[in-house]
């Protein structure tokens, strides 16, 4: 069975995450908390398997608690947040970087258009989130110590455009990464982040806030810039066209995706061939392994991110296992070989 603290501040909130979460067999809900505060002592208390976190609340709040327990007692967080208002979606994103594994919606009444589907996101997202290995994160931000540097190989090559995909854990690695990237980076950036419904504007105002590089959501047919960082849109694919436009699709879902990590990459490959960067980083499932696979046959280069900073190793660990990666790397070494891939000297 597994066992889930719910937290939030709101009784209808918890009255409703309950009755959803209590609606599969397999779930326990072992206890509430009201706020922040009282959420770390019933962590330490009942040690549960999940903990559904609100942001706002009083006493405590959220991004507080998350950082709190995630260095004191880890255990795998949901943050279920209210996406109505642009400060929620921050903060939210902020636990993520405090160490929550992802963040969903909260769930409308029953009543509602979409609430079964919103119901069985949550269950599913919860059960998922149990599986993951959680690690002490200390209660001040440390100052980073980069890992050693692997030695590459020499490459030439004129990167003209780097392909990005990521899922659980991906916004604060996606922050890691292009905060290596300097403003006048040669090429443009495109991303696929699987996001819960809501987050995408949000998520692409706090990456904008915090790099330099200029990110914004992609639009159809404009002329790909470099140095500028295109997020697909919710429910639709992120691809490439000749002339070097964005081209946005609404086509079928692939692997449940929309947008997928393998349209991205299938495009950019097909479109740039020898002149592509396909980055794989942390997430569940193996979406972007069959767009790798021709990003690859089209002589790109592929570098993903290794299982040791990893939050989940599944679509990463996929493209490894199947020998298509020419470097497997800690996030903290990704953005220096992006540069170096794309001949950027790198700033001591």
């Amino acid at each position: 069975m597994l066992r889930v603290l719910i937290v939030d501040d709101s009784p209808t909130a918890r009255e409703l995450i309950q009755g959803i979460l209590k609606s599969d067999p397999e779930i326990e809900v072992i206890g509430y908390a009201t706020n922040g505060s009282e959420a770390i002592g019933l962590v330490d208390e009942l040690r549960p398997d999940v903990v559904t976190m609100d942001i706002h609340m009083p006493i405590l709040n959220g991004l507080d608690a998350t950082r709190k327990i995630m260095s004191t007692c880890p255990t795998p967080i949901v943050i279920v947040s209210a996406t109505t208002l642009i400060h929620d979606v921050q903060w939210a994103l902020k636990a993520l970087q405090a160490g929550a594994l992802t963040l969903l919606a909260k769930p409308a009444g029953p009543s509602t258009p979409g609430f079964d589907a919103s119901a069985r996101e949550l269950i599913e997202t919860v059960k998922a989130m149990a599986e993951v290995k959680v690690v002490r994160r200390r209660d001040r931000v440390p100052t980073v110590t980069p890992s050693e540097p692997v030695p590459q190989p020499e490459i030439s090559r004129r990167i003209q455009a780097v392909a990005i995909a990521a899922s659980t854990g991906g916004p604060p690695a996606l922050l890691q990464v292009l905060s290596c990237l300097p403003v006048d980076f040669p090429a443009p950036i495109l991303i696929v982040q699987h996001i819960s419904a809501g987050f995408t504007d949000g998520f692409i105002t706090w990456l904008d806030a915090a790099l330099p590089l200029t990110v914004k959501i992609a639009e159809q047919h404009e002329r790909l810039q470099a140095g500028v960082v295109y997020v697909a849109p919710e429910q639709q694919h992120l691809g490439v066209r000749g002339g070097g436009e964005v081209l946005l699709a609404d086509t079928e879902v692939i692997g449940g995706f929309r947008p997928s990590a393998t349209y991205l990459f299938e495009s950019v490959g097909r479109l740039f061939r020898r002149n592509s960067l396909g980055v794989i980083l942390t997430g569940m499932g193996n979406d972007g392994l069959a767009g790798l696979t021709t990003l690859k046959s089209c002589g790109g280069y592929i570098i993903a991110q290794d299982q040791d900073t990893s939050v989940v190793f599944g679509m990463p660990g996929e493209a490894s296992k199947a020998g298509i990666v020419d470097a497997q790397l800690p996030l903290d070494q990704i953005g220096r070989e992006i540069m170096r891939i794309a001949g950027v000297q790198a700033v001591s």
